[in-house]
Order: C-alpha cells, then sequence, then structure tokens
C-alpha cells in the first residue's frame, strides 16, 4: 500500500502541476454541464419568473401611487373650489344679514320715532286738556270767590245765576286786560 502510493506520487511529480489530469478536468466538465442545464432548465426560469413578478408588482404600485396622486390632486382641487365657494357664500350671507340688520335697526328707529311722536302728541294734547281743565276750575274757583267778594263788598246776595255769571265774566276780562297792559309794559 505504502509503495504503490509511492508509485503513484511518483508519476504525478513528473505531470505539469499547472495542468490537471484530464480525467478531473473530464469529471469537472461533465459536473458543470449538469450543473448548468439544471440552472438553466429550471432555476433560472423561476428567478426570471420572480424578477417579471417583480417589475411588474413595482410598476403597478408606481402607476397605483400616480393614480391616487392625481386622485388626490382633483380631490384637493375640488375641496379648494368648495372651501371658496363656501367662503364667498359666507361672505354673501354676511352682508346680507348685516343689510337685513341695517334694515331691522331703520324701521325700529322709525317706530321709536313715531312712537315717540305719538307720545308726544297724547302728552300735549293732555297738558291742553289738563291746562283747559284747570283753566274753567280756576275761572270757576275765582268766579265764586268773586261773587262772595262781591257780595260782601255790596251787602247783597248775587245768587241770581245770571247776574252772578256777567259779574264773573266782567271781572275776569279786567284781569285778563290788566295782565296784558302789565305784561306789554314789560
Amino acid at each position: 500500500m505504502i509503495s504503490t502510493a509511492l508509485v503513484q506520487a511518483a508519476e504525478y511529480e513528473d505531470a505539469n502541476p499547472l495542468f490537471p489530469n484530464m480525467w478531473e478536468f473530464a469529471v469537472a466538465g461533465i459536473g458543470f454541464l449538469v450543473l448548468l442545464f439544471i440552472v438553466i432548465k429550471w432555476i433560472a426560469p423561476k428567478f426570471e419568473e420572480t424578477y417579471q413578478n417583480r417589475i411588474e408588482a413595482i410598476e403597478g404600485g408606481i402607476n397605483q401611487a400616480e393614480e391616487a396622486k392625481a386622485e388626490a390632486a382633483a380631490l384637493k382641487a375640488e375641496y379648494e373650489k368648495q372651501l371658496s365657494d363656501s367662503r364667498t357664500e359666507a361672505a354673501a350671507l354676511r352682508e346680507e344679514a348685516r343689510a337685513e340688520a341695517a334694515q331691522i335697526v331703520a324701521e325700529a328707529q322709525e317706530k321709536a320715532a313715531a312712537e315717540g311722536a305719538r307720545i308726544r302728541e297724547q302728552a300735549h294734547a293732555q297738558i291742553e286738556a289738563d291746562r283747559a281743565a284747570a283753566a274753567a276750575q280756576l275761572k270757576a274757583d275765582v268766579g265764586s270767590l268773586a261773587t262772595e267778594l262781591a257780595s260782601k263788598i255790596v251787602g247783597e246776595a248775587l245768587n241770581d245765576d245770571a247776574r252772578s255769571q256777567r259779574v264773573v265774566d266782567r271781572f275776569l276780562a279786567d284781569l285778563d286786560a290788566e295782565q296784558q297792559t302789565q305784561g306789554a309794559a314789560q
């Protein structure tokens, strides 16, 4: 055994170490060809199929992203348009409300002014009625006082209504004339 190993080692010493043995070269070549056939027949198509699926998935994802982006841009434009329309409508409603408020205020002021004028007219009418009633009451009181005074001065009773009325009217006329002359003198 040792001798055969030495013989074989001696045979290999003559061989060139840069060139492999032909049998080793043939076995390695056949193994390579079988492995190459297996890779080309089954493994490479699976890799190619996986690669194509991956490319399609990426391109599909990119297309979907672009569609989603376009849809989002369209929705954003629509939202901005609706927002602009809403702002315009809100401004119009505010202006309409302001105009309506101004109209309501003007109507309220007009009603208040009319009510104030009506109340002033009623007050003036009431004052005039009170003044006329006071003047009539005053005339009656002054007349009765004047009649009493005249009766005391004259010494006779002025029970006759017509006569007492003439005396009172004359007395009041004299008083009015006297006040007018004093008012003109001042």
